[in-house]
C-alpha cells in the first residue's frame, strides 16, 4: 500500500499544530510529573517497563497515522462538529436531587454521572469546566453548563474516576469538590495525581482490575477496560484505566469509563451481570483509533455482552472530540439499539433517570429546525417503541 501523501497546505498545519501541541503538553507536564507506581500493588493488570497496557494488542498509531489524523481534524471536520444552537439541559437544584428517590441517575455531562443509590450520592469522572484541556484558553469547549454548579452539589460518598483524560478527570473540579466528598475511588496512579494536586491521601483509594471494595452499603469493583492514559507527551500508561461495577442490595450499575470494544465486556458480564443499567462510552470514534474507542455497533454489542437491561450511551453531547458531527453518536445508537432489540435511553443533562424503569427519553439533540423532520419522527419511533428503523438519508452504519 503506498503511503499517504500529503500537500504542501496540510504539512504546514501538520507543522503548527505539533509545535502548538508540543509546547503545551510539554509545558503541562512540568509542573505534574507523572505519578510512580509501586510495582507491589499491581495484581491484575499488566504492567511492564513501568507503564501499564492493554490485555488485548491495540492498534497504535505511528508518525504517518498521527500526521493524518492532526491535518484531518482541520480539513476534514465536520461542519456539524459542535451544535449550531445551544443544547438543551434540564436545570437542577439541591432539592430535587434531595426529594428524588433511590435508585436515580441524572447525566451531568460527558461522562459524568451523578447517581442516588443507597440514600447516598456518588458521582462519576466529574469535569464542570469550561474545556476539557490543561488550559483554559485551549482546547475543547463545553456546547452547554453543567445543569447544576459545584457549589450547589450535595455532600458526595464518593466519586469514581475511570481514568486521567482531560475529559474525565479535570484539577479544578477536582478541587471544588473535595470538600464534599467522602472518597475518592481510582485505578492505581490516578489516586497518585489527586494527592499531588492536594486532595487528602486518606480520601484516596486506588484498586486495581477485579479489586474491590465497599461504601455505604455500595460495593464497588474496578473492571477492566481497553484503553489509556496520560496527561502530557511523556507519561502515557503511567497510570491505569477502568470501568466499574456498581451494586447494591436493589440494583446493579456499569461504568464504561472509556474503551475500545474488547472481551472483557463478556467477562465482566460473566461475572457481574445483569445489570440494570449500562453506562456505556458512545461518541470521539474514528477509523484512526479502532481499539479505544467505540463505534455506536460495538456499543450496543458491548451492552449485550454485559447481559445489560437498560442502555444510557454517554460520552457524547458535551465535547467536539472526533472528526463526526456531535449528534452522530446518538443517531447512529438510536437505529443500532432498535436493530438489536436494545432498549436505550437518552435522558437530557439534569433530567432523571429511574434506574430500574427508565423512560426512553426523547431525541434532544435535535435543533427546532429539525423538530418536524421524517428523521426526527422515526429517531423518536426507535426510542419509544425498539422497532428497527431506517432513518432518512441515513445508514445506521457509523461514520
Amino acid at each position: 500500500m503506498k503511503p499517504p501523501r500529503f500537500s504542501v497546505r496540510q504539512l504546514r498545519w501538520f507543522f503548527i499544530l505539533s509545535t502548538l501541541s508540543a509546547s503545551l503538553m510539554a509545558y503541562s507536564s512540568i509542573f505534574e510529573p507523572p505519578p510512580e507506581v509501586d510495582h507491589d500493588r499491581v495484581t491484575s493488570s499488566l504492567y511492564e517497563g513501568g507503564r501499564f497496557h492493554n490485555t488485548e494488542v491495540r492498534h497504535q498509531m505511528g508518525l504517518v497515522d498521527g500526521l493524518n489524523a492532526m491535518v484531518r481534524n482541520i480539513t476534514d471536520k465536520s461542519t456539524d462538529a459542535v451544535p449550531s444552537t445551544p443544547v438543551a439541559t434540564a436545570p437542577l437544584t439541591p432539592e430535587a436531587l434531595l426529594d428524588a428517590p433511590d435508585q436515580s441517575l441524572w447525566r451531568l455531562g460527558h461522562s459524568t454521572v451523578l447517581l442516588k443509590l443507597e440514600g447516598k450520592f456518588w458521582l462519576t469522572d466529574p469535569v464542570f469546566s469550561e474545556r476539557a484541556s490543561p488550559f483554559g484558553f485551549a482546547g475543547p469547549k463545553r456546547f452547554h453548563p453543567a445543569p447544576i454548579a459545584v457549589a450547589d452539589l450535595p455532600e458526595i460518598e464518593a466519586v469514581v474516576l475511570s481514568h486521567d483524560h482531560y475529559d474525565h478527570l479535570d484539577h479544578d473540579t477536582i478541587l471544588a469538590l473535595q470538600t464534599k466528598v467522602g472518597r475518592f475511588v481510582t485505578p492505581l496512579g490516578v489516586g497518585d495525581r489527586l494527592i499531588a494536586w492536594g486532595v487528602p491521601a486518606a480520601k484516596v483509594q486506588q484498586l486495581d482490575w477485579w479489586g474491590e471494595t465497599a461504601l455505604a452499603g455500595l460495593r464497588l469493583v474496578a473492571t477492566p477496560a481497553q484503553h489509556f492514559s496520560g496527561r502530557s507527551l511523556f507519561d502515557n500508561g503511567r497510570t491505569l484505566w477502568s470501568s466499574w461495577v456498581l451494586i447494591t442490595p436493589s440494583s446493579r450499575v456499569f461504568f464504561g469509563g472509556d474503551s475500545g470494544y474488547f472481551g472483557g465486556f463478556k467477562a465482566v458480564g460473566e461475572k457481574f451481570g445483569p445489570f440494570d443499567v449500562t453506562l456505556l462510552e458512545n461518541g470521539a470514534y474514528n477509523e484512526a483509533w479502532p481499539d479505544i474507542h467505540m463505534r455506536p455497533e460495538q456499543t450496543v454489542q458491548a451492552h449485550l455482552d454485559l447481559r445489560g437491561r437498560n442502555l444510557v450511551p454517554i460520552h457524547n453531547g458535551t465535547f467536539d472530540l472526533a472528526l463526526h458531527a456531535w449528534t452522530d453518536p446518538l443517531e447512529n445508537i438510536v437505529v443500532q439499539a432498535a436493530q438489536r432489540g436494545v432498549a436505550i435511553s437518552t435522558p437530557r443533562f439534569g433530567e432523571r433517570l429511574d434506574i430500574r424503569a427508565p423512560e426512553p427519553g426523547v431525541a434532544w439533540w435535535r435543533t427546532p429546525s429539525t423538530a418536524g423532520s421524517r428523521a426526527k419522527q422515526r429517531v423518536d419511533t426507535a426510542l419509544h417503541t425498539g422497532t428497527v428503523v431506517a432513518v432518512t438519508g441515513y445508514s445506521g452504519a457509523a461514520q
